[in-house]
């Protein structure tokens, strides 16, 4: 067999003594050196190998179809004779195959159907660099395997990788490195108009390339809406000998093998790619790259439990893998919209999906695998602990796992299915339910975007595919009856879409929540979708898949869900309680019931107070929120400012009754309203109940010895003190009714002076002290002096301690 030259030949003894003299290697090669084709047929001569199949893992479908087509094709055969591959919904390999192309989930299935991967020599981890959850699991399960295989040979193939840090996961297995086959690539960098947008400046930058550089052109792009709106604006404007190809993962296999071929002779073509194009591919006639700089990715949120893309930028080494698509099979020029100094800037690499996936079929395989702690096995990058923790999370909650992480019998139904465990789930309990294949169909277009059309109602796309007659359908529902039979179910109670996809995505189910097209979720989140749509007014939804942000989610995929399936599928978690509420508006508590499940508000309806000591706190918390509703007495109030009086003076053996005090702790008046739901029915005997309580009858002998509550005057009058007042206790006194005094009134034993308000006949205040005896003997005649010309009926004697004390004026005539 004479292969034509390229640059990995160069490389090709050395990979091949590592791999005569031990078990592991990594190949670093570079874009265009030719391993993934030239590799695995070098390997078929090595005489460890002896019958063993060679494995070639590969990121996508169509990268490991397009592998096996390019073997097959330079040994003069078809696919399925020595070179085949096997990938979801397709495989072509037979009893003469020994280099099988499989994808990365593929491989993790046959790892788990069997540790020793027996009759396999060799497995080769292609464009290792992706970093895929798959591929760093398989690579982590086959290390392990290795323990029963020691004769099993691991190779790890990637174009921009850190080779020692792979190496030194292998064991410090040996470290290749084989230069690339890239010719001369110009870089031009556009930078777009920040108003203009994206499918705009692309589309522009793309007719400007078709005009001034020769060959065809590979547009990259984030996602399929991207590309079809570019496309839209290209159609019509292109040359007529220039076609043009889109080049999405949820396209037919024909129609991304079409993306891929060579254009016929003087014809060029337009390929516009996501990031399914940056590695594995090389497209034929491509000269030039247009770059948009984004790619779309998803990313989980371990606190919602949810996976949503995300729009971003794309890495130096994927800008770098994008540019050299242009140098390929010729001199080439690359387009990057985005200015030059944005590119330090970028990410060096793009994050490994370990750090930023959904991790629950990562758990349940590993479970299957006999291992409950990730630390035990060889990963590049462990996973994130909370990732981790909420992915058994999951799995516990669709009893997956037990406590200890370890598989139960529905886990283990669930780990036969190659699918993610929520779907896995679906279809075990359609089984249960006499429906597995409805539920192995939904699985399939969860899974497969495009089929049965892409309208966000899952129960339309379901009625489309059941009638779709193309190849990619046939393959999908031969599939889906596999799922089904593999979940052992029968298929003789149909029930609807919404009915099933409520196992899988139990937290998503949702209900209108404001405005038309606005639901709420279970777990808490807002999602809507256009109010022309007509899912925007069903009574339930459940949610399959979202997109946008946290406060900007987006509905993408969902199925209206019926009120009694909400009922029968999660009966068990609807709670049903009462809650009370103070009600400002009506100055009262009131009651409602409620049925909740989860963050959804299934019922809500006024009830009758029953619960009547929540009711007094919230009555009493109210109450003292506003003190001035309270209807206290005047002696109350007296008796308040007493007992808060000793507080300040002596200290915490008397209780602070004040409005601040009371209202941090309204535990003192709640056993006496007890029965009450409104304000206006807490009374004075309430508050005084309460008083009796907080100041016991000893106390209150203590609080009239020390703090009296009137002032037995010299006249004989009984006058009330004031121990509200601002500036201490305070008196309010005509002044002759103090004449003999010759000590200052006081309380608590003589420690604290009143405050004497000294008035006037006509009481007004005419002094105020806390020395009377100073009073007397200092201002006391110029006072008097002044009061005995406006009040001649009343005594104003020159020596007033000498004085008799009066209430009274001066009889007539004297």
């Amino acid at each position: 067999m004479t292969l034509p030259p390229l640059p990995i030949d160069a490389a090709l003894p050395a990979l091949a003594e590592a791999l005569s003299l031990g078990s592991a290697a990594v190949l670093v090669a570079q874009p265009g050196a030719g391993k993934t084709t030239r590799v695995p047929l070098a390997l078929l001569d090595a005489p460890w190998r002896q019958d063993g199949k060679i494995i070639v893992l590969e990121p996508r479908r169509l990268a490991a179809r397009a592998a096996a087509r390019q073997m097959a094709r330079l040994l003069g055969e078809d696919v399925g004779q020595t070179v085949g591959f096997r990938v979801r919904m397709e495989s072509k390999v037979s009893a003469r195959t020994r280099i099988e192309v499989v994808t990365e989930g593929v491989f993790t299935r046959l790892l788990q159907d069997d540790p020793e991967l027996t009759g396999i020599a060799a497995v080769l981890f292609d464009e290792f660099h992706e970093r895929s959850l798959d591929a760093d699991l398989g690579l982590a399960l086959a290390l392990d395997a290795r323990a029963l295989r020691p004769d099993l040979r691991l190779l790890v193939m990637s174009a921009t990788i850190d080779g020692a840090r792979v190496a030194k996961l292998l064991d410090n297995a040996p470290v290749i490195d084989s230069p690339g086959r890239t010719f001369p690539v110009e870089t031009i960098y556009a930078e777009p108009d920040p108003l203009e947008r994206l499918e705009d400046q692309v589309a522009k930058a793309t007719l400007r390339a078709l005009r001034e550089h020769e060959g065809s052109a590979l547009v990259f792009l984030p996602g399929q809406g991207e590309i079809t709106r570019v496309a839209e604006r290209l159609a019509g404007r292109l040359p007529p000998n220039i076609d043009l190809a889109p080049l999405y993962g949820q396209l037919t296999p024909t129609e991304q093998d079409a993306a891929i071929q060579p254009s016929p002779p003087g014809r060029r073509k337009v390929v516009l790619a996501t990031s399914i194009a940056e590695t594995s591919l090389t497209i034929e006639g491509v000269r030039i790259v247009v770059d948009s700089g984004f790619r779309r990715v998803p990313v989980y949120e371990p606190s919602t439990g949810l996976t949503t893309l995300a729009t971003v930028r794309v890495s130096r080494a994927g800008a770098d893998q994008r540019r050299g698509r242009a140098g390929r099979t010729a001199p080439g020029t690359a387009i990057r919209l985005w200015n030059e100094g944005q590119t330090a800037a970028l990410d060096a690499f793009d994050t490994p999906e370990i750090l930023a996936a959904d991790l629950s079929g990562l758990v349940l395989d590993l479970a299957a695998w006999g291992v409950g702690d990730p630390t035990t096995l060889a990963f590049l990058d462990p996973p994130p602990a909370p990732a981790w923790a909420e992915a058994k999370s999951l799995l516990a909650r669709l009893d997956a796992i037990d406590g200890s992480g370890h598989l139960t019998a529905a886990g283990k139904a669930l780990a036969r299915l190659p699918l993610h465990p929520r779907l896995a789930h679906m279809v075990v309990a359609g089984a249960e339910d006499g429906d597995a294949e409805t539920a192995a169909e939904l699985a399939v277009l969860i899974g497969e975007r495009g089929l049965g059309g892409d309208d966000i109602d899952l129960g339309r796309r379901l009625d489309r595919f059941r009638t779709d007659r193309s190849r990619r359908a046939d393959d999908a529902r031969a599939m889906a009856r596999r799922w089904s039979r593999l979940a052992g179910g029968s298929n003789d109670d149909p029930r609807d879409p919404g009915h099933h996809l409520a196992r899988a995505f139990p937290d998503r189910v949702a209900q209108p929540a404001g405005p038309r097209g606005r639901f709420r979720l279970a777990n808490g989140r807002q999602a809507q979708l256009d109010e022309t749509h007509s899912l925007a007014g069903a009574g339930f939804l459940v949610v399959a898949d979202l997109t946008g942000s946290a406060t900007q989610s987006r509905i993408r995929s969902a199925a209206a869900l019926d009120p009694a399936d909400l009922e029968n599928l999660f009966g068990d978690r609807i709670v049903s309680e009462t809650t009370l509420s103070f009600d400002p508006a009506s100055g009262a508590v009131r009651a409602r019931r409620q049925r909740r499940l989860d963050a959804l508000r299934l019922a809500d309806e006024p009830a009758p107070v029953t619960d009547f000591e929540q009711a007094s706190t919230l009555l009493a918390e109210a109450a003292l929120k506003r003190p001035e509703t309270l209807t206290w007495s005047k002696d109350q109030k007296a008796l308040r400012a007493r007992a808060t009086f000793l507080h300040q003076t002596l200290g915490d053996d008397w209780p602070d009754l004040s409005d601040p005090a009371l209202a941090s702790d309204p535990s003192w008046l709640v056993p006496h309203i007890s029965g009450e739901t409104r304000l206006s029915a807490i009374t004075a005997d309430h508050l005084g109940q309460a008083l009796d309580a907080l100041l016991p009858w000893a106390k209150r002998q203590d609080i009239d010895r020390l703090l009296p509550s009137h002032f037995s005057a010299p006249s004989g009058s009984h006058l009330p003190i004031d121990y509200g007042a601002e500036n201490g206790p305070a008196l309010e006194i005509r002044v002759q009714e103090l004449f003999g005094l010759d000590r200052h009134p006081s309380i608590a034993n003589g420690r604290v002076p009143l405050l004497l308000v000294l008035l006037s006949p006509a009481h007004r205040p005419i002094q105020t002290t806390r020395d009377l005896p100073g009073f007397w003997r200092g201002s006391w005649k110029e006072v008097a002096k002044d009061m005995k010309g406006r009040y001649p009926r009343h005594p104003w004697p020159d020596d007033p301690i000498a004085a008799p004390a009066t209430s009274r004026a001066k009889p007539r005539g004297t």
